[in-house]
This record gives structure tokens, C-alpha cells and sequence, in this order.
């Protein structure tokens, strides 16, 4: 019986990622995005103002969305190669990493302009910002000696570097644990998690994922203390204790896997990959991982936003021969 379950698995699984789809997600609508090319990074969302940010580095800028129109409404141009974007609500303020120009680049007002430049190194990347303490993590640097892989904590509020941590390589996501006030980090060349205090800001640990590489993308489970890490070689999804670290499962996925959230409410994880692909999986109390469904989108179409309270996962899709566009599924 063991052996027919485990054999049942691995044909429902091959079935998964060999185009079988089961229960993919619903395309809703595409927003076009005329004369923007090139690929996107990361996305961030407005709810007040019903607008979504969109990394275009192709475009060398960041495209602003309003989301009841589908249109473009402003274009914040000027930029190096836009990575990490936070929007943040209770000060109207934009955060823009740079990782062309080594910099974080801050937009508030209406229209959007430029207030403040706070400089880092180069490839600065993926951020997360919390809501507690008003401070925000970036991480950049590890190109080479010059450019050291750090995490700097930003104050948000008066707009100043509070300090820079050192890590072993190239930070690539950053995820908040807020009821232990942890920052958890993607160290990709390295195979790592670093485990950052909230409090002390001080790298307490750090955590080896064995033979499993190129770990890009993070999303974490607050309620059931589970970190789950998006890794290339080979192509899988991990579930880790957050507690120690400790693998708890795993899961094969698509290959390029560039960003990863959680819906916590329906317990299902949406893995993005840039081989084209939106893979779901159901996750359980205890750790426990599942395929569900593989939604083919574009190649290199890596990165999105999911928005669990509209039940909506929005997908970048890039511009190459002709304009990029955005997918907007739905998950419910």
C-alpha cells in the first residue's frame, strides 16, 4: 500500500509539471502595458489608492497602475535597475531599490516625485518592512569585495540608516517573523538562512539547507511557525521548522523559482517561475506540502504580488517582442 501511495504521488506530481494541469488559477483580466519592455521585479500594492507598483527594469523604472482603469497613470523613470518596492500607507511614501545605482530611492506626494535618496551598494534588491517598528530591511551588496553582502535597517520614518548587516553573500529575500521579531534572509550563493534579531539587530544564526541551492524566493507561515524557501537546484519548495530550521518537507516544482507567497487563510502557497509557470501548493499544520496545480503563464515571467484579501495573484509578464503586460488571476 506504501508503495502504491508513493507511486501515485510521483505520477501525480510528473502530471503536474508536464502541463496536467488539475485546478489552475482563473485568469481574470490582463492589463496591457504599451510601450514598457523587458522584464519586471518585484510588485507592491496601494489598497488605499487602488494602485500596484510594478518594477520594470527593462523599462528602467517603476510603472504606477491604477487598478480600477488597468492603465498606466504615472511612470517614475530615471532609475538604474529597479528591484524591491514598498509602498507604506501611514506616510504615503514609495521605497525603491536600485540595484544599478547602489541606492534606496524614496517617492511620496501626488504626482510622485523623488524626496530623499538614501545610498547603499550595488544590487540592492528585496526588502520587508515592519509594521511595529517602523523599520526597513534591504539587502544589497556581494557583487565583490568593494560591495560587501549586507541587510541595511532603515528608519522609514525619519529616513535614515539606522545600521548594515553583514552576510555571508548576496541577500536575496527577507522575510518578517513579527511574533519573534526575527528577519529571516535568503542567502542564495551560500545555501543559507541568516536569522537576524529584530531587537539587537544582530545575526543569531544561520541555517544550512544541505545539497538544496540557489534558495531566490521566501514566504513564511506566522500561524504554524513554518518558513518556506523557493529553491533552484534542484527545483523544489522546502517547508523548514522555524523554530531551528529543520526540513520538515519538501516538494518538487517548476524550474526558476523567483518569488513565493502564502495565503495563510487558504493555506496554499504560490510558487512563480520563471520558466513560466505559477505553481500551488497546499500546505499543511504540520509542515506537510502538496501539488495541487501548475498555471503555465510566460518565459521569464518571475515575479508578481498576491493580494489575499481580494483573493487575487497578479504575474508580470515581460515585454520581448512587444509590450509586457500583467496577469491578473484569480485564487478563489
Amino acid at each position: 500500500m506504501k508503495r502504491r501511495a508513493c507511486l501515485f504521488a510521483v505520477l501525480l506530481l510528473s502530471g503536474l509539471l508536464h502541463g496536467q494541469e488539475t485546478r489552475g488559477l482563473t485568469l481574470k483580466r490582463t492589463i496591457q502595458l504599451p510601450g514598457v519592455l523587458g522584464k519586471f521585479d518585484h510588485f507592491a500594492l496601494d489598497r488605499g489608492g487602488n494602485r500596484l507598483f510594478a518594477s520594470a527594469t527593462g523599462a528602467h523604472a517603476v510603472e504606477v497602475i491604477d487598478l480600477a482603469s488597468g492603465k498606466v497613470v504615472d511612470s517614475l523613470g530615471g532609475l538604474g535597475k529597479p528591484h524591491g518596492v514598498a509602498w507604506i500607507a501611514d506616510t504615503g511614501r514609495l521605497f525603491v531599490a536600485d540595484g544599478a545605482k547602489g541606492e534606496l530611492d524614496i517617492f511620496a506626494g501626488s504626482p510622485l516625485k523623488r524626496v530623499a535618496t538614501i545610498p547603499l551598494s550595488e544590487d540592492a534588491d528585496d526588502m520587508a518592512y515592519d509594521q511595529q517598528t517602523k523599520l526597513l530591511y534591504v539587502g544589497h551588496g556581494g557583487t565583490d569585495a568593494a560591495n560587501p553582502a549586507r541587510v541595511a535597517v532603515i528608519d522609514a520614518t525619519a529616513l535614515k540608516l539606522v545600521a548594515e548587516l553583514n552576510v555571508a553573500t548576496h541577500p536575496e529575500a527577507l522575510e518578517l517573523d513579527a511574533k519573534h521579531d526575527r528577519v529571516l534572509v535568503n542567502i542564495a550563493d551560500s545555501g543559507k538562512i541568516a536569522v537576524i534579531d529584530g531587537k539587537t539587530h544582530v545575526l543569531t544564526t544561520t541555517w544550512s539547507l544541505g545539497k538544496s541551492k540557489g534558495n531566490t524566493p521566501l514566504a513564511y507561515d506566522a500561524a504554524n511557525g513554518f518558513l518556506l524557501v523557493g529553491c533552484r537546484t534542484p527545483a523544489q519548495v522546502l517547508v523548514l521548522d522555524g523554530k531551528n530550521g529543520q526540513e520538515v518537507a519538501r516538494a518538487d516544482s517548476s524550474a526558476d523559482a523567483d518569488d513565493l507567497f502564502f495565503d495563510a487563510t487558504a493555506r496554499l502557497a504560490y510558487l512563480i517561475a520563471g520558466s513560466g509557470a505559477v505553481d500551488a501548493f497546499t500546505v499543511g499544520a504540520q509542515g506537510e506540502i502538496t501539488p495541487t496545480s501548475v498555471t503555465r503563464t510566460a518565459a521569464g515571467a518571475k515575479t508578481g504580488y498576491l493580494d489575499e484579501q481580494e483573493h487575487v495573484l497578479y504575474v508580470g509578464i515581460p515585454g520581448v517582442g512587444g509590450a509586457a503586460a500583467i496577469r491578473v488571476y484569480k485564487t478563489k
